[in-house]
């Protein structure tokens, strides 16, 4: 146990000195966690809009109110010419531009069908949809209105039937997507100081020849994993720490399903993260090897595939059956069950379990692998 200690220790105090590595440990988690919450969203407001209003007319206004009072739409700019709002979308000034032609008005009047324009920038696909998923909706209810009004005037007894829907939205009653991300910036800062982090200070001992020196000492290979991996598991439990300290302080996201919950099942999680960047050791000669080896086979799949952004079930097939090795996945579903949904143990244990194997089983033959590389 002692020699595991000074091992420790040693660790410790080539990261004290390194002070770029203290930062990236520390300090930058906090920083990510703050940026991605507030940069990586999908909510969508103010969308900047522009309108050729051919018809000025009261309707005209009243319509062009309806979209403004919504908070969706920020009206940017009125044109007279339809050439002046392809130059706003071909510049990238507007994403949504809405023409209304003449006679707008005098159609409502007869009661007859009054068409308009709305074009939207496709190359933002997702503003693009919800804006015109909004626009949609409300010139649905503007409609409507126009109808009730109609039979207001004519004396009509009977209103035509409506169906009212109520609705209520469970564990994020805001639709905040920041809600969403927050809890898998965890994750994902997990994978990349951890598993980068393991890797790059043993690849970096290799370059040095220190790793040599210390195989030809009487630490055996054991005490030199275990003190090897011990202090990236320290920083990873300090990491989780602040990230929920931060989450709750700056986001007012708390974990209601427990801390301690939360903080033990990323316990058995950076098994697998330890593992994988030990494994990424044992096949890497320098640290740019390392760092390229864990980005793009390790780190990019995970997030793409476990569910970080893009929602599994909308993944082909076999893209889905793969999402099932992907360790990240299971951390995804319990980091947000603990945060959002209250959840305990009780109904995450399958992915606890999921993630207990997936750890045990890479940490065991990572370990194997670099005793081995050590004999």
């Amino acid at each position: 146990m002692r020699n595991i200690l000074h091992i420790i220790r040693k660790e410790f105090l080539q990261l004290r000195q390194d002070k770029k590595m203290f930062g990236i440990s520390f300090i930058a988690p906090v920083l990510q966690l703050i940026i991605l919450g507030y940069a990586a969203t999908f909510d969508v407001s103010n969308i900047p809009t522009v309108v050729c209003d051919f018809d000025n007319s009261p309707s005209s206004r009243e319509l062009l109110r309806s979209f403004t009072s919504t908070g969706y739409f920020t009206i940017v700019e009125y044109f007279d010419k339809t050439s002046d709002i392809d130059n706003q979308l071909d510049d990238g000034h507007a994403s949504i531009a809405i023409i209304i032609p003449r006679g707008f008005e005098k159609k409502i009047g007869a009661g007859q069908s009054a068409p308009l324009q709305i074009i939207a920038d496709g190359t933002e696909t997702s503003t693009a949809g919800i804006g015109l998923s909004y626009a949609s909706i409300i010139v649905s209810q503007f409609s409507q209105n126009i109808l009730l009004e109609s039979l207001i005037k004519r004396g009509s007894v009977t209103m035509p039937a409506r169906v009212s829907a109520e609705f209520r939205v469970w564990y994020n009653p805001e639709l905040k997507s920041r809600n969403f991300m927050v809890p898998g910036v965890l994750g994902l800062l997990l994978m990349v100081m951890t598993m980068l982090l393991t890797s790059l200070a043993i690849v970096k001992e290799k370059e040095l020849g220190t790793l040599e020196q210390l195989v030809v000492t009487p630490i055996k290979p054991y005490q030199l994993i275990i003190g090897k991996l011990a202090p990236f598991f320290i920083i990873g439990v300090i990491d989780v720490i602040l990230v929920v300290f931060f989450a709750s302080l700056v986001f007012s996201l708390p974990v209601k399903g427990g801390a301690l919950l939360l903080l033990f099942l990323s316990l058995i999680f950076l098994m697998t993260t330890l593992g994988l960047g030990l494994f990424i050791s044992t096949i890497s000669r320098t640290q740019q090897q390392a760092m390229m080896t864990a980005i793009f086979f390790f780190m990019l799949p995970m997030m793409f595939f476990g569910g970080f952004v893009f929602p599994i079930e909308n993944m082909p097939t076999i893209i889905q059956y793969v999402s099932y090795v992907i360790p990240l996945r299971y951390y995804f579903i319990i980091v947000r069950g603990l945060f959002l949904k209250g959840v305990g143990l009780d109904i995450l244990w399958p992915q606890a379990l999921a993630l207990f194997i997936f750890g045990s089983v890479i940490l065991s033959m990572s370990v194997l692998r670099f005793q081995k590389r050590l004999e």
